[in-house]
């Protein structure tokens, strides 16, 4: 849990990180409505060098694509490319491949991703 900075002191960098990713975050996990199979092309603002093109259909260019959005993505992306189903079944794995940042975000605003690790584990 991030504690809130005192008023007027410069906030950590993990209080930065936080709310960067907290601000990304979608209403609920049923808003993630992404494609579940086929080719994705991610935009260049989310991937500007290196492999744009994964297919869902194989694990590690799924994997890989949920990692870049996660980090990369705005709320708008995250929407479109990721998939409510695919990410939570994922998750049990794709939280030890991201930020903390990142896991912290969505795991304290979605507590069914912690539920969901915890039964995997």
């Amino acid at each position: 849990m991030v504690q809130q900075p005192s008023p007027g002191a410069t906030p950590s960098v993990a209080e930065v990180l936080h709310e960067r990713y907290a601000g990304r975050l979608p209403e609920v996990l049923d808003d993630l409505c992404g494609p579940q199979h086929g080719l994705v092309e991610l935009p260049l603002h989310m991937v500007w060098s290196g492999l744009r093109n994964y297919d869902l259909d194989r694990p590690r260019q799924c994997m890989s694509l949920y990692r870049t959005v996660l980090a990369e993505g705005q709320r708008e992306d995250i929407t479109r490319f990721l998939n409510r189903d695919l990410l939570l079944a994922q998750w049990p794995v794709m939280r030890t491949m991201i930020s903390r940042h990142v896991r912290e975000a969505w795991e304290s605003a979605f507590p069914e991703l912690v539920h969901r690790a915890s039964t995997t584990a």
